[in-house]
């Protein structure tokens, strides 16, 4: 084992050692206590049983509380008061993550249609070498990975801390400037990429320069909420909570290692997955959850189905996810314990996932017919059926029988996206559209762009991930046939990359959609639903407001 792989093992170590502190320090301080109270504390008295989704018309309003509502229930209008008041502590850094992310999801959209339709016609856009593939292609993964994704991660996360400790954000300064920080980063790190100084490994394509201001960003973003934990006016740590602190006390570690230079050939491929598949696994996929878990119980104003699996769920993420990217080498010149090890624990990822499919889909299931009335539901639940799909699938895809075909293919391209774009950026955009009318103290003016948002992304993704993995199945039976020529592999999956272009196409045009309607909000334009959500009346009127500060419940 050489000193590099020793390092690797080492940081893998503390990361799993990370999560088991964790967890003897809730054992200790009775997180795992009554799991029914615990599942209660984002609820306000009598708010139980009383769903809400401000995205809604009016129309929709009535029936969603039709839906859910048990009786009359006295809700404590002193505690949504306070709510405003908690909403509202974190408006600035939270628009600036927010309305950061959207612009660079343009950009991301726009770089990443260039590039597939490069894939099935390689003779368009050569004449510079910024427009080449070999450019385009990483600039739109860096983008849309730390521009959009990381950056509404962050934003959504800001937003939910106030609400789950109940304490107005801490130190929100500190998130702010890291934004700034952040967008520095990314600018300067597209800059480079697309001026062809890119380090060469996927995911990490941005100079280590650049990378400076994403982790200063990040910690400075986990500044307000370790601050406010501390200072937090409940008892039990809501999961949300608990995969929030992962997420941000993790990224900043997975990239200032994989930035060490102590790497080199065999020793850096495994340290580029090693951070790859971390950043998805203990970056995204908790902040994506962290979003899923709070979201769906608030919009059916129902407590989590088991709120003590939810905990062994996040437990199990920290325990075996840091191991499983290696499982990208199997076949490739590295120790074979390695690489089963990889196996081993991205089998074991069975045990989280499995946990927060039986939490949210058993929450929702009583009230399932809210997807249908619900914008936000329909997309917080969407991401989260595609989150199990995407972790199972990654599970399977891991076993060497399986690698052994989708290894260098499309298959892997339409699976990351499963995970990066079907789950967490369908969570995003729920939280989104659920988050900013509290934020700006203006509803969403056009429910139908909601809807349009939804069914050109959904079908959109829809064409892009199976006919990719169609073809990328494909594309692995040919190569694995020594018989066959191996551009026959490539010419059968011009079909395939065409239709990828195509939902691509459709998923920019419901980014154009949601960035449109964002813009609206912000300036406070459009018409005014008639009917407030019934948990922000008095917050939300039929009239323009008052000063943009003050914050619906």
């Amino acid at each position: 084992m050489t000193p590099a792989i020793a390092f690797l093992l080492a940081m893998t170590f503390l990361i799993s050692i990370g999560g088991i502190f964790l967890m003897v320090w809730g054992l200790a301080n009775d997180q795992w206590g009554d799991g029914l109270e615990a599942s209660k504390v984002i609820f306000a008295e009598g708010e139980l049983g009383r769903g809400e989704d401000p995205a809604e018309t009016g129309v929709q309003r009535q029936g969603l509380q039709e839906e859910v509502e048990k009786g009359t229930l006295d809700i404590d209008k002193e505690e949504l008061a306070e709510r405003r008041v908690l909403d509202r502590s974190g408006r600035r850094p939270v628009l600036w993550w927010l309305a950061s992310s959207i612009a660079w999801l343009l950009l991301g959209s726009v770089f990443g249609v260039v590039a597939s339709l490069k894939l099935h016609m390689p003779d368009w856009l050569i004449g510079d070498a910024v427009l080449t593939f070999g450019r385009v292609r990483p600039a739109h993964l860096n983008v849309v990975a730390y521009g959009w994704a990381s950056m509404a991660g962050v934003g959504v996360g800001i937003w939910l801390v106030p609400r789950l400790f109940k304490t107005p954000l801490i130190g929100g300064r500190f998130a702010t400037v890291g934004a700034v920080l952040w967008n520095i980063g990314m600018f300067s790190g597209t800059v480079a990429v697309l001026a062809g100084l890119s380090e060469g490994l996927e995911w990490l394509e941005f100079p280590w320069q650049a990378d400076v201001f994403l982790v200063l960003g990040g910690a400075l973003a986990a500044v307000p909420l370790l601050m406010t934990v501390v200072r937090r006016r409940v008892h039990h740590l809501y999961v949300s909570a608990w995969y929030l602190i992962g997420a941000l006390v993790w990224f900043p570690m997975l990239l200032i290692t994989a930035k060490l230079p102590l790497f080199i050939g065999t020793e850096q491929a495994i340290m580029n997955w090693w951070f790859a598949h971390n950043v998805l696994g203990l970056w995204m996929t908790p902040l994506g959850l962290a979003a899923a878990y709070y979201f769906i119980a608030k919009i059916t104003g129902t407590p989590i189905y088991s709120y003590t699996l939810s905990l062994i769920g996040f437990w199990a993420l920290a325990l075996f996810y840091s191991q499983v990217g290696v499982h990208h080498l199997i076949g490739g010149p590295v120790p074979t314990w390695l690489t089963t090890l990889s196996i081993v624990t991205s089998v074991m990822m069975v045990i989280p996932v499995v946990a927060v499919a039986i939490n949210h889909h058993m929450t929702v299931l009583p009230k399932w017919r809210l997807v249908l009335t619900s914008p936000t539901l329909r997309f917080v639940v969407a991401g989260a059926m595609m989150y199990t799909f995407a972790s199972i699938q990654g599970s399977i895809e891991a076993l060497r029988a399986v690698n052994a075909v989708t290894h260098f293919t499309h298959y892997t391209v339409a699976h990351a996206h499963m995970g990066v774009y079907g789950f967490f950026s369908f969570v995003l955009f729920g939280s989104i559209y659920f988050i900013l009318p509290r934020l700006v103290s203006w509803e969403w003016p056009h429910i139908w762009a909601i809807e349009l948002h939804f069914w050109l992304v959904f079908i959109g993704f829809g064409i892009y991930f199976w006919p990719l993995s169609i073809g990328g199945w494909l594309q692995g039976t040919a190569m694995l046939d020594a018989a066959r020529p191996f551009m026959e592999s490539v010419l059968l999956t011009m079909p395939y990359l065409k239709a990828r272009s195509l939902g691509g196409s459709l998923m920019t045009l419901g980014h154009i959609v949601f960035a449109s309607h964002f813009i609206l909000v912000l300036m406070r334009m459009g018409p005014v639903s008639e009917i407030p959500p019934k948990l922000m009346q008095g917050f939300v009127k039929d009239k323009p407001p008052g000063p943009a500060s003050e914050t619906p419940s």
